[in-house]
This record gives structure tokens, sequence and C-alpha cells, in this order.
């Protein structure tokens, strides 16, 4: 529904780039020029949906410029910092660093000479000699070191080969390559992998992730000092995504770390990235907002980051302001049918028995669907959902629940609790029927001071969990899964969700179903839906309710282990 123009909360501007230059922020590298732009620089599309006439761009020099944008330091005192932001869709990543200069060590190929040298080469992918980078039809290829690279684009994806190292010797405790391309993992049937074979058997292997940009990739290899080995590139997909970029392959004793590729704006705190917002690929920018609230009195400093010099490898910021209210994006201020990141391509039924509408989606997302850690399947469908229309505090609303008869797969005898108080901590459900990978979960919660209460579900060491709670502050039902399991395979997929819900009557009602790679979470009366992917550890089963900022109460919980619908 059009919900009319938006206007976001009051608060004080720190910085909106109407000046002649930055002022007291400080640029690095050439992507941002000499001062704010006002509106599109050269060879840019046309940019909308800045305040006033300027703004920080970093197409300077096109998508190949890169830099940094930082403000001086100050302390934290509002809950929120609003801004907007767009460009490129390149997120921050967690552990990467802004210096691409390798570790030192023994270099064993970086294919700069003209040649294979002493490589043995099958098939037609590798031509007779490196590429000097981006080859005719393919999207631009940026982060290898030097003039020349391996690429098995060579007539596009459709070609096919190997790529094959002399003998050498395991001296060192890591090998250290640059890696992109497509992702088709050693074991998917048809690879297309950088592997290190020892004894003619793969022993490690590493594969692309969708994007042309390469990045480094390590193999830890103490283990294996002193053998004799082999690194083959293996290019055996002639479909989508089909080729693999590779170069500066090495020896060392120190781990290569991953290089920013991101286009962000950034939260420092500490010096560290404590939170990030990134563009939607389109010059128009739109609002994003930090919650400030857990680090309010600390030193901070705002960094708008463009490390990427592929396509859209560009960042455009403007209107930082602070404020007691966070501001919202055109995507989150739409009524969605499913907040979740995995909930795609639904199929609806009309005129099933007794009038309903059942609805299906596939639990996968195509920023990533082609990488997630799973095989040879990938993802499935959600739970057949009852869908209607209900009338929710004075609005209509599209609300959906699962099917009644999926209580037919619930276990006898659930875990129950009931009265359980927490205040700023965490407890896990020590119940055995409350622990599992197939779990149907009803909880209501009675809001006391907590900032946010909820669930933690497939709960496991090191902190693995996926949270599923409410944020009273701002009255949303959220799922944080960037501690969920597997989450690395793909830049976008860690991360939080969240979907407007209002409580009833001072309480909040969840309906969980947990999976074996899925939550799907069904707040109120079904008016916040939200279904994400999950990749635990098998061993992962824990359930645990917790309280951060004060006191919140599980009223009533009923825990159903649920068996297999195969079986």
């Amino acid at each position: 529904d059009d919900k009319g123009t938006y206007t976001p909360p009051t608060g004080t501007v720190v910085q909106d780039f109407e000046g002649t230059d930055f002022g007291s922020w400080t640029a690095t590298g050439t992507a941002f020029g000499q001062g704010p732009a006002t509106g599109a620089v050269d060879w840019q599309g046309a940019v909308t949906g800045f305040d006033g006439k300027g703004l920080a761009n970093s197409f300077h020099g096109g998508d190949g410029a890169t830099g940094t944008l930082t403000s001086p330091e100050f302390t934290v005192d509002s809950p929120y910092l609003n801004f907007k932001v767009g460009g490129g869709r390149h997120p921050h990543e967690a552990g990467t660093v802004m210096d691409r200069t390798p570790p030192e060590g023994t270099v064993l190929a970086d294919f700069e000479g003209g040649t294979y040298g002493d490589w043995t080469k099958t098939g037609d992918a590798f031509g007779t000699a490196p590429a000097p980078g981006t080859l005719p039809d393919q999207g631009q290829v940026s982060g290898f070191l030097g003039d020349g690279l391996v690429n098995t684009f060579l007539n596009g994806d459709s070609t096919t080969g190997t790529l094959t190292s002399p003998e050498f010797t395991i001296d060192k405790k890591h090998i250290n390559f640059l890696i992109g391309g497509g992702n088709h993992p050693a074991d998917s049937g048809n690879p297309t992998a950088v592997e290190l074979l020892v004894d003619g058997q793969v022993v490690r292997s590493s594969t692309g992730q969708d994007g042309e940009a390469l990045n480094w990739a390590s193999w830890d290899v103490g283990e294996l000092a002193g053998k004799k080995a082999q690194i083959k590139i293996v290019d055996n997909n002639s479909g989508g995504w089909g080729h693999l970029n590779v170069d500066h392959i090495m020896l060392s004793d120190t781990k290569a770390p991953r290089v920013s590729q991101e286009t962000s704006v950034n939260l420092l705190v500490d010096g560290e990235v404590v939170r990030s917002a990134t563009g939607a690929d389109s010059e128009s920018l739109d609002w994003a907002s930090f919650d400030m609230r857990p680090y309010a009195g600390k030193k901070a400093q705002i960094q708008v980051v463009d490390m990427n010099s592929a396509g859209w490898g560009h960042v455009m910021a403007d209107q930082f302001t602070t404020a007691d209210k966070a501001a919202k994006s055109v995507v989150q201020r739409a009524d969605w049918t499913d907040y979740g990141k995995d909930y795609y391509a639904a199929v609806s039924w009309e005129n099933a028995p007794g009038g309903k509408r059942y609805m299906i989606g596939w639990m996968n997302n195509w920023d990533y669907g082609q990488s997630i850690p799973t095989s040879p399947w990938r993802s499935a469908q959600s739970v057949p959902r009852e869908m209607a229309l209900r009338t929710i505090n004075g609005q209509t609303r599209l609300t959906s629940k699962p099917v009644a008869s999926l209580e037919s797969l619930r276990q006898q005898h659930p875990a129950t609790a009931s009265g359980v108080t927490v205040k700023s901590t965490s407890k896990p459900l020590i119940s055995r029927a409350a622990k599992g990978k197939a779990l149907d979960i009803e909880a209501t919660f009675s809001l006391k001071d907590a900032d946010r209460f909820g669930l933690k579900v497939r709960t496991g060491a090191g902190g693995e969990g996926t949270v599923i709670g409410y944020d009273t502050t701002t009255q949303e039902l959220y799922v944080d899964r960037t501690r969920s399991g597997a989450v690395h395979f793909n830049s976008t997929f860690p991360g939080v969700q969240t979907a407007p819900l209002k409580p009833e009557n001072g309480k909040v009602k969840l309906r969980i179903l947990v999976d074996w790679s899925s939550v799907e979470v069904f707040g109120g009366s079904g008016e916040a839906v939200i279904t994400d992917q999950i990749f635990p550890d098998p061993s992962s089963t824990g359930v645990g309710v917790f309280a951060e900022g004060g006191t919140a109460t599980l009223d009533h919980m009923q825990a159903w282990q649920l068996r297999s619908i195969w079986r």
C-alpha cells in the first residue's frame, strides 16, 4: 500500500555535506574527490534521494577509485544515528583489512611471465597463457596482483579444463592464494575449485563466491609439513558462473587476511566496526539507521568506505543525523508477507476446502542461493501457510499461520515452562524435550522493563545459536542469525531481520518452527513473519530464554519435538 510521503525522525544534523569541502572529516584515496559532490559526477547515472545540494560520492574516477571518508571522534550521546546511503551493495565483512599486500613467503605462481611455465594444462578453459584481466563479455575482474592471472572465462562459462602445478614440498604453515569466480565446491560434481593434492588425493579445496573480484583464501597446512604436494585448478562447470579466477599462490607462515571489498557506511567504536550499512546497487539514496544505545558514552567515528574497484564499486552518503528514533528505508516501511531473507516465489491456492487460501514459499535468496553450504540440495520449501485478512490495530493486514495439520507431526509430551523471569541474562531450558533439530514452539512473554527478550534456538558450543527476539524500544520482532552456524559463505548472509509487531495487552505471542536448516517465526496473530535459513552444527540443539537491559517474563511455553514428514 502507498503510505505517502515519509518524514524521518527529527534530530541534530552532524554532517550534511553542504559546504565546499569535507570540513573536519578526513578523506583518503581518490574516490571522494576534493569535496562533496553536487549530485552525479562524470560518467555516473543520475543520482537521486540526497538532501540539499551536496553529498559524499565516491564515484570520482569511476568504480575503480577507492578511499575512505572519516569523521572526527565524538561521544555517543544519542540512541540512533540516521543517514542516507546509496551506491553499490558490497557489505562490510568482519575481519577484513584494507591492505592488499601479501604476507612474506615463497611464491609458487604469480602468472606474470606470459606463460604457465611448468604447470600442466588440460581442456580449453585456460587458453595458451594467463589472462591480462577481464575477458570479452565478462564482468569486471578485480583484486588480482600484477598484470596476469588464471581466468577460465575464455569463450565464456562453457569451457572446462584443469591446470596443475609441478610437485613441491610443504615447508610453511599456510598456502595463500587469491580466488574469485563461481561457487561450485569440489564435491558438487562439477566444481570450479582450487585443490591441494597430496599423494594424488584432494586434501584441501576452495571455490569462488559467484563474484569476479578476487580475494585471499588460505589453507592451514601445518599438519602436512614435509609432504610433497601439487596445486590443481579445476573448472569442470559449463553452467552459470562456471569459471574461476586465481592468482598469487604462495607458501607462508602467515595466513593472508581477506581484503575489504566493501562500499559501506560504518560506525567505529574503539577502532572496530560495530555497525555497517551498504547501498542497494542503486544511484538513489535511502534512509538507514544505526542503533547506538549499546555504545552510550563511548568514543566513536563515522567512516564512509569504498574499497571496491569492480561493478557498482562506489558509495554515496548524506544527512548524518543523531535522533531519538530510527529512520526507516522504503523496504523497512513496506508491509511484507514475510520479513525474512528466505521467503521467495510464493505460490498460493484459492478456494481450498473450507474456503481457505494456502501459500508456500521457496526458502532461499538469489544473493547467496548458489553459495549455501549444502550439497546436492539447495534449500527447501516453507511449511504451507493459511493466509487471511485481519483487522489489527485498526488496519487491515494480510496474516499467515502454519496449517493446522502440521500439528500432527508433534511428538507427545511437550516441554513446558511457565513464569520464568529473566533479568539481563540468558538461561538454558534444560528439559530434554526442549532440545532438538526440529521443534514447534509456542511462547507468550510479558513485557517488563527489558529492552530486548526472547528465545535462542539451535544453541551449542562457542555461543552458536539463532536469536528470536523482541525489541521493546522499536516494537519489532527480530531474528539474529549472525552466530547461527555457517554464515561466512556469502557476505550478505549474516545479519538481523526485523518485523514491526505491537504487543497486545502487554504481551508478545510467538509461534516458532525450528528445522535442521531454517526457522519460521510467526508473531502476534501472524501479521509479523520472518523466515530465515540457518546452518548450525548438528550438535547445536539447545533452547534458551534471554533478556537484555532489564527484566522479562516467559509466561508460558510449549515446545514439541517434530517427527520427520518423510518417515
